[in-house]
């Protein structure tokens, strides 16, 4: 319930976000060597996707940075992720002027054409609202101890806001990210990444593939499914002409991920489904990673207890 109110009004519910709070004199610097975005522009008030990367480029945690003062900033994250954030900047803050202090915060989440501006945050300590936006799903989140969904928007049920997320192809830890994501898999790094600034830590595998063109063995894309698959299920290509699957695998190893040839056992995957959600515009929808080889378009074949469902690989957003 509530799929039209975040489509064409304002839906709210509350959602899952972690929130750090970074502060001190040497903040704004810390955060920009630890940072994908460039922070220093950012104004009281105003928001900006982020990545905070391992050394060697893959993803530690996908955040949202937001300036509330001169020297104060709050990061939010995916449920679960704030452990992760907090251990992740304070490793590298020797000598460093700078608290970094989780937050026992919740947040609401407002979204759909209507949800009106942003609102002014009513304090540090109060709540905030940041603005969201990601492939033309848009709004705002309210953050605080206890924030409170605008009266004038619609409660919707967590199925709704699943079903506008995948649509929107915005990825989320757990599901489409985790340690092992290059960024330019996930389709963060347009949204998420100054290559402006100066020098972050992971900058150089971000900038190398920037530089061959975005060129990694998979894609995050979105998928029209014929039935309820589930989240982990493979996708294989069908040939033309027979009912039969083969085709190349998604070999998830150390380094780069690569495709290989079928081998001895049958045919091998393509892809994987990450989230799978029912939408009233457009039937079930997933989010999946797709082997580079895999073209726009092509029809696929996903596999798993559930039974066996067409899968069609479309662009994101979903439309």
């Amino acid at each position: 319930m509530g799929y039209a109110a975040l489509r064409e009004g304002a839906g709210t519910l509350e959602v899952g976000r972690d929130v750090v709070r970074v502060s001190g004199p040497d903040a704004e610097s810390y955060l920009q060597g630890q940072t994908s975005q460039d922070i220093t522009g950012l104004a009281p008030g105003a928001s900006a996707w982020a990545l905070v990367l391992q050394p060697q480029g893959k993803l530690d945690v996908f955040v949202r940075v937001s300036r509330t003062g001169g020297d104060g900033f709050l990061l939010d994250s995916d449920a679960g992720m704030g452990a992760a954030l907090t251990a992740r900047l304070t490793r590298f803050k020797l000598r460093t002027k700078v608290d970094i202090e989780p937050l026992d915060w919740r947040a609401v989440a407002v979204r759909g054409p209507r949800a009106g501006p942003v609102p002014a945050s009513t304090g540090d300590d109060l709540t905030v609202a940041v603005p969201f936006a990601w492939n033309g799903l848009s709004g705002y989140d309210l953050l605080g101890p206890n924030p409170a969904p605008p009266v004038d928007a619609t409660v919707v049920e967590a199925s709704a806001y699943e079903a506008v997320r995948v649509e929107a192809g915005f990825p989320v830890h757990g599901r489409e990210l985790d340690e092992r994501t290059i960024p330019a898999e996930a389709g963060l790094v347009e949204a998420s990444v100054s290559f402006t600034k100066g020098c972050y830590t992971g900058q150089e595998l971000v900038a190398r593939i920037d530089s061959r063109g975005s060129n990694v063995p998979r894609h995050l894309r979105g998928l029209i499914l014929s039935g309820p698959a589930g989240p982990g299920a493979r996708l294989y290509r069908t040939p033309e002409g027979d009912g039969h699957v083969a085709a190349s695998v998604v070999e998830e190893g150390e380094g780069d991920r690569q495709a290989a040839g079928p081998g001895p056992t049958g045919p091998k995957e393509v892809g994987r489904l990450t989230s799978v959600a029912w939408s009233p515009r457009l039937g079930w929808v997933a989010l999946g990673y797709v082997a580079r080889a895999v073209d726009l378009g092509s029809a696929l074949v996903s596999r798993d207890s559930e039974g066996e469902f067409e899968a069609r690989v479309e662009p994101l957003p979903l439309t």
